[in-house]
């Protein structure tokens, strides 16, 4: 037998198998829907600050309420990344906004974007550097 007759009885057989799985399942109750693909962009404290200035972007720091307090930038949410809640709190917000998440350094908050992600979030802009670079980058912090 050669190459192409096995690749061809392969293919054969992976369809036939496909097939026979697909007639013994349970039909779906549910709807279906495609799943909204989450657009994420990185986004130094200048692209940062100008997002913040020209639209209705929504900060969600996702550093500790200890951290938090000792600064953070203007009308920001806290929502604590290591908290066992913090997928649960996301869940509670409008997944149509945009967002504007930051942690201290980018760690957490790049580690948070797979949450976001899989919750369906439409639009997260991420503060590469954290709030350490929005500190260094002169930007006003509020207390």
């Amino acid at each position: 037998m050669t190459f192409h007759h096995r690749w061809m009885l392969l293919a054969a057989l992976a369809t036939a198998l496909t097939a026979a799985l697909g007639c013994h399942q349970a039909p779906s109750t549910e709807a279906t829907t495609a799943p909204q693909s989450t657009a994420i962009r990185h986004v130094d404290p200048a692209a940062a600050r100008q997002l913040l200035a020209s639209s209705q972007v929504l900060v969600l720091d996702i550093r500790t309420p200890g951290e938090f307090a000792r600064g953070h930038i203007a009308g920001a949410t806290n929502i604590d990344f290591l908290a066992p809640s913090f997928a649960q709190r996301l869940g509670g917000l409008d997944r149509q906004r945009e967002y504007l998440v930051h942690c201290a350094t980018g760690g957490r908050s790049t580690k948070s974007l797979t949450v976001f992600t899989n919750l369906g979030f439409r639009s997260i802009a991420h503060l590469d550097g954290g709030f350490r670079a929005w500190e260094k980058a002169g930007e006003p912090v509020a207390k």
